[in-house]
């Protein structure tokens, strides 16, 4: 996007927020409006490309604070026109306008314009400008995220996915932003992952996943040794005696991909199930296993338990 451009661009009404809006109020704004707005989410909308386009701008720009200061500066010398003026024609076309260059050395802070007076006038220290980055999100199964893949964008960009990617990541793809200006590079286009959810495994930091694996009171009370999946073949988890619940069993090097390479762990988290329905036998074999089980999991409870005898 070139600056002369910019006279006909209102970012700030493009994500709907005010003039003196955060970065964390832009970056969500812009958040919101790129997911409705997504070309893979709006498959029968011809305009949805162009408006998700303009959105991506607009974040690029407010979202540098260099890139929104001069974007300012430029919006303000535009609508500062009036008493004493020059005609003046935004990259050589266009119609005219009036500014008041008797206000230039105070709107620019005394420096006469700097590159934004340099660049409107067509002099100085204009040379070539990178262009602007953008950013797009990409949808994901897990075993995607897990091996990598290629993934082709709504405009038929083919993206390479490293494997071991998890919700959230951002990958880099170098060139593929807005034209640079003047001769300047192309800016960069950056990929946010999301990853559709696995029905057993959850992804974590580095490469690792989390299972939850259910155990009968009887394991955990006298320990087993339980299968458990992997991404590929099942290992043999010692649960040890005593297990109590919620209980993460670490099997070193069974996880996933790191992207950065290596595999992380897997995360065996113990659940203890409670049997809802017990038959007549298994219920007089608890009764008997109460009766000579006399520890009491409360007994900490138990020292600050008084009665209101003795608390009067």
């Amino acid at each position: 996007m070139a600056q002369q451009d910019w006279a006909d661009k209102d970012y700030y009404k493009v994500l709907g927020v005010s003039k003196d809006a955060s970065k964390d109020e832009i970056k969500k704004a812009y958040r919101k409006l790129a997911q409705k707005h997504h070309p893979d989410a709006n498959k029968s909308d011809a305009g949805a490309e162009a408006r998700f386009k303009e959105i991506s701008e607009a974040h690029a720009i407010l979202s540098n604070d260099e890139k929104r200061k001069e974007y300012d500066q430029f919006r303000a010398f535009v609508a500062g026109g009036g008493r004493r003026g020059v005609g003046f024609h935004p990259g050589g076309g266009g119609e005219n306008f009036r500014v008041n260059v008797d206000d230039l050395g105070d709107l620019f802070g005394g420096g006469g314009g700097g590159e934004v007076f340099d660049t409107l006038f067509g002099f100085g220290r204009r040379g070539p400008r990178k262009g602007a980055d953008v950013e797009t999100q990409h949808t994901l199964t897990f075993d995607e995220a897990v091996s990598g893949s290629m993934a082709t964008l709504s405009d038929g960009t083919r993206v390479r996915i490293p494997a071991g990617v998890t919700n959230g990541s951002r990958i880099r793809v170098p060139g593929k932003g807005q034209p640079g200006s003047e001769g300047g590079p192309p800016g960069d286009l950056y990929v946010k992952v999301q990853v559709k959810p696995h029905p057993i495994f959850e992804m974590g930091k580095a490469g690792d996943l989390t299972v939850r694996v259910p155990v009968t009171y009887p394991e955990a009370a006298l320990g087993a040794k339980v299968q458990v999946p992997t991404l590929d073949r099942p290992v043999t988890v010692k649960v040890p005696a005593g297990t109590p619940n919620g209980k993460v069993l670490r099997v070193k090097g069974r996880g996933a991909p790191r992207r950065g390479g290596g595999t992380g762990d897997l995360l065996v988290k113990i659940d203890v199930e409670v049997p809802q329905r017990l038959s007549r036998k298994e219920k007089e074999a608890l009764e008997r296993f109460a009766e000579t089980h006399d520890a009491s999991p409360r007994a900490l409870l138990e020292r600050y338990m008084r009665t209101d005898a003795e608390a009067s």
